[in-house]
């Protein structure tokens, strides 16, 4: 194990980060149409070759929009699951009571965060955009499996966000410039998580045998194939978006390429760069060695 974590370390660092939402958008702090919203390495878009620079433009804006509403979606079970986590320990160490309460805080700002950029994205994009949903049914679903199997999930998203920033947007060039501001505001919080969450996984599987284990970590695959039907259908919506948006009917062909590589682009970002995370396999990997080896031969299908 290469991780040293502690509650009190998490706190301090969390309480030292104190950015709130009004200070990246609303009022004059609009969204500029004219700038790409996510990074290429997450969106894909110049693979589709037969799309002008300003349809990629275009799909790049709808998949920011998308990438809104799926974070949405996640802070909706992330949070009351670990207020869940919290209270039996209110009572006991403060600094982990502390923590995870701060961890449900800056959840619940973050679920905020979220709604206002989708709220500027509507008033600025014009074209309605589907999306997966509804919130609620997607985390009942989720929540009705073992808790380490969601916990197991939430450190898959907390390493996950780690990565889109560090390797997506940190070191980019033409991202408009509020999407690269939430993209890091979220990135300064869920580092502190990540580290939390791995404690959390830690502390429920210390009371585990080595079977339900295993058996809680396939609920974690169970919970990604779930997803990632939910992520082919948001490709659906996406074509749909951009072709309503762009005016463009594409043909059969184009359709094709289209929803087979923004399927492939939208299983990357939200699985594959979870589930291939050098930490979070570490941290599977200390829970049972043979499911940790298990994920990283099923990774590369969702690169």
């Amino acid at each position: 194990m290469t991780y040293q974590y502690s509650y009190k370390d998490c706190l301090e660092s969390a309480e030292r980060i104190t950015w709130r939402v009004e200070d990246l958008i609303g009022g004059d702090k609009t969204l500029d149409f004219s700038k790409p919203f996510m990074p290429e390495n997450l969106v894909r878009t110049k693979a589709l070759d037969f799309l002008s620079a300003d349809e990629q433009r275009t799909l790049n804006q709808i998949r920011g929009h998308a990438y809104l509403s799926i974070f949405g979606v996640t802070e909706e079970f992330i949070l009351p699951y670990v207020l869940d986590h919290a209270r039996p320990y209110l009572n006991g160490d403060d600094y982990r009571a502390r923590a995870f309460l701060e961890f449900a805080s800056e959840e619940a700002k973050h679920i905020h965060l979220f709604r206002r950029f989708a709220e500027e994205f509507a008033k600025g994009f014009g074209t309605p955009c589907k999306v997966i949903g509804p919130a609620d049914a997607i985390a009942k679903h989720i929540l009705s499996h073992h808790p380490l199997s969601v916990a197991l999930v939430i450190l898959h998203i907390e390493w996950m966000t780690q990565r889109h920033y560090v390797e997506g947007v940190k070191d980019s060039q033409g991202i408009e410039r509020r999407f690269e501001s939430l993209l890091r505001h979220h990135w300064m919080e869920e580092a502190q998580h990540a580290k939390l969450d791995t404690l959390m996984v830690e502390a429920i599987a210390a009371k585990m045998t080595p079977a339900e284990i295993e058996s809680a970590i396939d609920g974690y695959v169970a919970i990604g194939g779930f997803l990632d039907t939910g992520l082919m259908q948001q490709t659906e919506f996406d074509l749909a978006a951009f072709e309503a948006a762009t005016g463009r009917r594409l043909d059969a062909a184009e359709r094709e390429k289209f929803l087979k590589a923004q399927h492939q682009s939208n299983r990357w970002t939200y699985l594959g760069s979870g589930m291939s995370h050098p930490k979070f396999l570490e941290c599977v990997g200390k829970l049972s060695e043979a499911k940790a080896q298990m994920i990283r031969d099923a990774a590369p299908a969702f690169s």
